[in-house]
Formats: C-alpha cells, sequence, structure tokens
C-alpha cells in the first residue's frame, strides 16, 4: 500500500504531462539538441566555410576575402571542367553497375544459399578480411598484378594467348574501374545482405507453392524488396567514387581524370577558392543522384 500512494503522485504528474504541452517540446528539442550540435559543427559549419571560400579572390600567394564569382565562371564554363565531370561520372555508373551485380549475387548466395547463421557470419567476415588493410595498399597490390611484368602478363605470354604483354591492363581506365570495383564492393553487399535477410521466407514458399519458377520468385518477389538495400548501396558506392582521387591518380599513371583529382590538384597550388567552387559544384550534383534514387525508392525502412 504504501509503494502504490508513494507511485500515486507521479502518475498523476505523467497523465498531465499532454504530448503537446510545452514541456514535452522541449524536451523533444533538448533530446535532439546533441545531434544538432554534431552536425552543426562537424558538417553544416564546414560547407558554410567552403561556400564562403568559394566566392574569395586568390592569387599565386594567397586568399583575399571578396564576393567574386568567377571561380564558378571558371569551373562551369571550361569544357575541360566539363569533360573531367563526364569522366568523374563515367567512373561512377561503370563501378555502379559492376558492384551492384557482384554485389547482389553475393549476398543473395550469403541470405538464400547458406543455411546456417554461423557459416553466414564467417562468410560475410571473410569478405571483409581485405578492409583490415589500407585502400591505399589494396589499391596499390594490383600494380604487380596488371603490370607489363605481373602476373596476368606473364601468364597470358607462357600461355600463348597473346605474343607479348598487354599494356592496357595497367595505367589505364581499366585499372581504375577494377580497383575501384575490388574497394567498394563490400559497401554494395552489405546493406543488399541485411535487406535480403529481412526478408520472410513465407513469401518465397508462397510464391514457389503458388507454381513460380526461380527466376520469377528472383524478379517478383526478391527483387523488388531489395530495392531499400540496393539504394543504400547505390549511395554508397556513387559518393565515394565521386570522391576518389588517389586511384584515378595512381591506377590511370596521371593519364585520367576526375574531380576529386582536379580539386586535389588545385589545393596544391594554393587554388583553394577554386577548389571550393568545384567542391560545391560537386556536392550540389552529388545531392541530385541521391534525391533522385530517394525518389524512386524509400530507403526509410532500412534506416
Amino acid at each position: 500500500m504504501v509503494a502504490v500512494t508513494e507511485s500515486a503522485p507521479i502518475a498523476t504528474a505523467a497523465r498531465t504531462r499532454k504530448p503537446g504541452s510545452p514541456l514535452a517540446g522541449l524536451s523533444a528539442y533538448l533530446q535532439a539538441l546533441p545531434l544538432f550540435l554534431v552536425l552543426g559543427v562537424f558538417l553544416l559549419l564546414p560547407l558554410i566555410l567552403i561556400a564562403i571560400v568559394s566566392f574569395w579572390d586568390y592569387d599565386f600567394a594567397a586568399m583575399y576575402p571578396d564576393f567574386v564569382t568567377f571561380n564558378y565562371t571558371e569551373t562551369l564554363g571550361s569544357w575541360v571542367t566539363w569533360k573531367t565531370y563526364l569522366n568523374t561520372l563515367k567512373f561512377a555508373a561503370i563501378v555502379w553497375v559492376i558492384t551492384l551485380f557482384v554485389g547482389f549475387w553475393v549476398a543473395y548466395f550469403l541470405a538464400f544459399h547458406v543455411r546456417t547463421a554461423s557459416m553466414q557470419t564467417v562468410l560475410f567476415l571473410i569478405c571483409t578480411v581485405p578492409f583490415l588493410t589500407s585502400n591505399i595498399i589494396r589499391m596499390i597490390s594490383w600494380i604487380p598484378v596488371l603490370g607489363r611484368n605481373g602476373l596476368v602478363n606473364s601468364a597470358l605470354v607462357e600461355a600463348g594467348l597473346v605474343s607479348a604483354p598487354v599494356e592496357w591492363l595497367l595505367y589505364s581506365d581499366f585499372a581504375v574501374v577494377l580497383a575501384m570495383v575490388h574497394l567498394y564492393t563490400l559497401f554494395m553487399v552489405t546493406p543488399i545482405f541485411n535487406t535480403l535477410m529481412r526478408i520472410d521466407r513465407a513469401l518465397v514458399e508462397a510464391a514457389r507453392d503458388a507454381g513460380a519458377s526461380s527466376w520469377q520468385v528472383l524478379t517478383n518477389v526478391i527483387l523488388p524488396l531489395a530495392k531499400p538495400g540496393m539504394a543504400i548501396g547505390t549511395i554508397f558506392v556513387v559518393t565515394l567514387v565521386m570522391a576518389d582521387f588517389s586511384t584515378v591518380q595512381v591506377m590511370s599513371g596521371g593519364q585520367s581524370a576526375s574531380v576529386a583529382l582536379m580539386m586535389k590538384n588545385q589545393m596544391s597550388l594554393l587554388q583553394y577558392p577554386a577548389a571550393a567552387a568545384n567542391a560545391m559544384v560537386l556536392l550540389v550534383l552529388v545531392l541530385i543522384m541521391v534525391a533522385g534514387i530517394l525518389r524512386i525508392v524509400d530507403i526509410r525502412k532500412e534506416l
């Protein structure tokens, strides 16, 4: 009886605090305040500073606070810059298609053909083993494989398939795409695998009981339900490829270009306002692509 008596005022106070009361609204704002501070300090503030610097003037020695627009006119009015953006989009499209194809089938095998959860975990961890090393190490490891005297060319020459080493295996767009696929496929596998594991297996069994073939089950049941994971993986892969400069620089041997590599070169020449303008244009382009993906696929159920 004492416990009931002591808890009665608390219950009364809880009932009097309605969801729409000022105290409830203040509590919600206080709960969101830490996240707002983190995003404000580490995301919004740097973006605002980059946007401000993109309108500054500069020369070979310093930057000058000002409000000029020639950084954007030079960026958007140069055919070389447009070709660089198109080349970056080409890399993003090719890498996205390959990683989506490979990532879906790897995730599909893990989710539907590996029966035990322990084996699924083991195989998934094996997929993540290469990520225990840095991107640079994994990227450079392709050089002795694809080089003129590398493993692939040596095997092709010794087998008599080619009379001379294949030159385009290394320091080419092929090498760039291959290295990016190696680096970023897991970012496609993980969200797709997570989505496939959430699919109710009763839906698959019901489709098979209704006479659907394996291909019909895949196209009419599994693929539509896997779209959120595919969309999340697409966002990961596309944004990573668009921001990658080291892979393009190393694996192309300086023969190809990307927007991120162009910004890196501008910063090495102390052209920070021009690099900031390119960064803002690239950010807008990526946000448009992400917004298009979100308009097509609702990923809120996966977040």
